[in-house]
This record gives C-alpha cells, structure tokens and sequence, in this order.
C-alpha cells in the first residue's frame, strides 16, 4: 500500500475515505470533504484530472493518475483496505472491493453489498450489451438535490457504523 495508515479505537486501522472522482458530482465531493472534517478522516480524491481541494480540508488529498481505462479504479483497488469506504458510480470497481471488506457507496447512495453486488454487476453487463448492439437505454436521472440528502444520509449512517465498529 502507497498510502498512510493511521489508527482508529482498539487500535485498529482508521477508516479512510476514497471518492472515484472522475464520475463524482461537485456535490458528492463535498458531502464528503465535510463529513471527513468533522470526523477527522484520512480522504482520497483520485482522477486522471487535477481536482482542486479547497484549503479548508486539510484531511482531503487529491490523487492523479495518468489518463486511460480503469486506471483511478485500478488506483483505488490497489489502496483500498478493509475498513475503508469507496464512494464510486462504477459498479466493477464495486465488484472487485466488495468481496475485500470495503464499504462502497453509489453517488446515490446506495450501498453496494455481497448480496447486491453480482446482480448489480450482471445488470451492468447486460445494459452494456445492449448499448454495443445499438439500443439506446437512459442513463441515470439528473443528480438534485434529492439525490444529494440521499447520498449525504446514507454517508452519515455507513461512517457512523463503521467508526462505531471501529473501522
């Protein structure tokens, strides 16, 4: 693992956050820079962009990787212990840290498990076949404000069990 591991209660490893920024609202990105403030949590921002973090959040660090496939994903399965939590809309990302302890959240805020995960990915896959024979499928609604209580609570109620079960 390239990066820092602090300690939680009973001296387990703190719980850290990593946000798969490239597909991540604004909105998203700060429900949680502010949730990890206020509980004082080591947080990852990884994309192949440069994301500006804003001075107020110091716990927050932005990550680049170099551009092409799967590479922030890549970057955040290689890092990503148990006990962390991933916020990602990449269901294979999912799939791959599920099995490994990682608490995954959507942007939504749902929380991906080992009992959702495998129908959430085959899901996927089928839409993904459908696309690349030429049927057009709608994508996600528009991220609102909804989305965004429903996210930030979801956040609020995973964090909040994790830190209780330390890490």
């Amino acid at each position: 693992m390239n990066e820092s591991a602090g300690k939680g209660p009973r001296g387990k490893p703190a719980v850290r956050i990593w946000i798969d920024a490239d597909a991540a609202p604004r909105a998203v990105r700060d429900v949680v820079y502010r949730a990890a403030k206020r509980l004082g949590l080591e947080t990852f921002v990884v994309a192949n962009q440069t994301l500006a973090v804003p001075p107020a959040y110091p716990m927050v660090t932005s990550v680049l990787v170099p551009g092409g496939p799967d590479v922030a994903d890549d970057h955040i399965a290689d890092n990503a212990r148990k006990g962390d939590l991933v916020v990602t809309h990449d269901i294979p990302l999912a799939a791959r840290l599920v099995p490994e302890g990682v608490v995954v959240l959507d942007v939504r805020g749902t929380e991906h498990t080992l009992d959702s995960i495998g129908e959430r990915l085959s899901v996927r896959d089928f839409m993904e076949s459908l696309r690349s024979t030429g049927v057009t499928t709608s994508g996600p609604p528009a991220f609102d404000a909804r989305a965004k209580r429903e996210f930030a609570s979801a956040l609020d109620r995973a964090l909040t069990r994790m830190m209780r079960n330390g890490g």
